[in-house]
């Protein structure tokens, strides 16, 4: 840079220094694909330098105190700069940050870096995070999920097949022993788990403490009539680390094998309420509530891909990530993107899935995706095929809404599951013999034929608001 960096005043960020068209990212480097939607009269290439410089080390005006550092260390880089196709005014801006930049180990310094401010520059009329690359040398200063998909299965000695899982319907209301009468019942009738939801913490009508006894109640006497092992995610979100820690404590020495937590705790106390599971052998289960408040939009925010791999630094067992079919938003490329994301140990980049980057996970542990909104026994084939076995299935009201009662809906959901795994070690096309395969399983399940007939046509067919820039081009044969 000549002279005119040092100008006094205000200069544009691109001769600042954050405009670097011929930079190389390095092996190291944390490297992020932000979508920009530039203010008119802003080129795309000043606004990606702002938003690397507002990201990193550059204010509104000239500093001199950056003489006083390395200062083209430290500056972030945007290094590239594509037109999103068909979009007139977006396009991905490919920024470069050195590791140094960067607190070991925490999510909350990382995405104050990455989202700290940007998000609010005038420059720009919208401003995404589509997508990051996190460099093996900063993977390795996470913990990384508490357990792992290997060793959770271990753990439950469940193995070839898809875990079965369901919440608890109504969420808010029932009493405490009401609450365990469907835990109970929902276990007993095949499930793997049930699940406190986002919102059930600790209101007057039922205290957490009350909650907590009657469902490992009802997990213990289902484990007792089944021989199978039973959990109930029992949330232990709160308003401070101190009464999460009191709880989380109370779980575990009732026996529970998983707690649950909420994404609205917010980075530091997702992180470490992941050391106390791990310390403490219990597997933990992150409801991503509140995500879409910033995650749904195509053209600001976050996108949800990002919240995947910083929960799997973060160290979390489970999070929810779409299921395709069901109520919640979900594309298909999208969702599949999602889980190689929390699943791979190396997830190459696929425009068609929205990955930007090649992902190399450095043997941190998997972490579970769990499938929830709206899905029912009907579904069972288009779900294996597009979630893999590898993922929790969890029916809420597809099993608590079943006209002989929650029990019969559970054993609905595994019967169905069964019958479909069994046709895809026997080689079968399940995914087009789907709704045969479940007629013919009927047959023996009277809980399966109800199951069927009261939800076998519901559909949520509506257009995603989320979709991946690329499509698959189909190819003659």
């Amino acid at each position: 840079m000549g002279s005119g960096r040092w100008s006094a005043g205000v200069i544009p960020y691109a001769e600042m220094g954050y405009w670097k068209p011929d930079y190389e990212p390095k092996d190291s480097d944390i490297l992020a694909a932000f979508r920009i939607t530039p203010q008119p009269g802003v080129p795309p290439e000043e606004a990606g330098a702002a938003v690397a410089g507002e990201s990193s080390t550059a204010t509104w005006t000239v500093v001199w105190t950056d003489r006083l550092t390395s200062y083209e260390n430290y500056q972030a880089k945007c290094y590239k700069v594509e037109q999103v196709p068909g979009q007139e005014n977006q396009f991905i801006a490919y920024i470069a940050y050195d590791l140094d930049l960067f607190e070991e180990g925490s999510i909350a310094n990382l995405t104050s870096s990455i989202i700290g401010n940007v998000f609010g520059f005038k420059a720009l009329q919208a401003l995404r995070l589509e997508d990051m690359r996190i460099p093996t040398h900063y993977v390795k200063t996470f913990q990384g999920p508490a357990h792992g998909i290997v060793m959770e299965r271990e753990y439950l000695g469940k193995f070839g097949r898809p875990l079965l899982g369901a919440t608890v319907k109504p969420k808010l209301g029932l009493s405490a022993r009401n609450y365990g009468r469907v835990v109970y019942e929902a276990l007993r009738g095949g499930l793997d788990f049930t699940k406190d939801d986002e919102n059930i913490n600790s209101q007057p009508f039922m205290r957490w403490r009350d909650r907590f006894l009657y469902c490992m109640e009802g997990v213990n006497r289902a484990q007792a009539a089944t021989g199978e092992v039973k959990g109930h995610y029992l949330n232990v979100t709160a308003a401070t680390m101190e009464d999460m820690y009191e709880r989380a404590e109370f779980a575990k020495d009732l026996g529970s094998v998983i707690v649950m937590i909420d994404l609205t705790i917010g980075y530091t106390a997702i992180q470490s309420m992941a050391k106390w599971a791990r310390r403490n052998g219990v597997i933990l289960h992150l409801h991503r509530a509140g995500h879409s408040t910033y995650t749904r939009q195509k053209n600001h925010g976050v996108n949800f891909r990002v919240i995947a791999k910083w929960m799997r630094l973060a160290g979390v067992d489970h999070i929810h990530a779409g299921t395709v079919v069901g109520k919640l938003e979900g594309d298909p490329n999208s969702v599949r993107g999602y889980y190689d994301t929390l699943r791979l140990d190396h997830a190459a980049a696929d425009p068609v899935k929205g990955l930007y980057f090649d992902q190399d996970w450095a043997s941190l542990p998997g972490c579970m995706p769990v499938a929830s909104g709206g899905i029912h026994a009907g579904q069972m084939h288009q779900l294996l095929h597009y979630l893999g076995e590898d993922s929790i299935l969890q029916f809420g009201g597809g099993t608590i809404g079943h006209p002989m009662g929650i029990a019969a809906g559970a054993t609905a959901n595994r019967v169905a599951l069964e019958a479909m795994i069994k046709a895809r070690n026997e080689g079968r096309d399940y995914l087009a013999e789907g709704p045969d395969i479940l007629r013919a399983a009927a047959k023996h399940s009277r809980e399966l034929d109800i199951a069927l007939s009261t939800w076998g046509d519901i559909t949520f067919t509506y257009a995603s608001t989320d979709t991946p820039d690329a499509v698959e081009t189909p190819v003659s044969v």
